[in-house]
């Protein structure tokens, strides 16, 4: 199975996380299949927390992989900001 999730980045104390398209079975910082866009929890205010490529998104959602409720938090997130 396929899923949407966080894999996480950064240094200690200082997270940063890249939304990637992997194999379920895979570690969580492991192997991906894709790159989609990224989320930075600590980011100032002149910086961009999040970056999704919705093309991507929904091309990966067509073809059934499942996103996890963290990444669907952001996606809906991200979404509220664009709009």
């Amino acid at each position: 199975m396929v899923v949407i999730r966080l894999a996480r980045g950064g240094a200690k104390a200082r997270p940063f996380f890249n939304i990637v398209v992997a194999d379920k079975r895979t570690r969580r910082d492991g192997r991906f299949i894709e790159r989609i866009g990224f989320y930075n929890p600590i980011a100032t205010a002149n910086e961009e927390s999040i970056r999704i490529a919705q093309d991507r998104l929904t091309y990966w959602r067509s073809v059934g992989a499942q996103a996890s409720p963290t990444v669907e938090r952001l996606v809906n997130q991200a979404a509220k900001k664009a709009a």
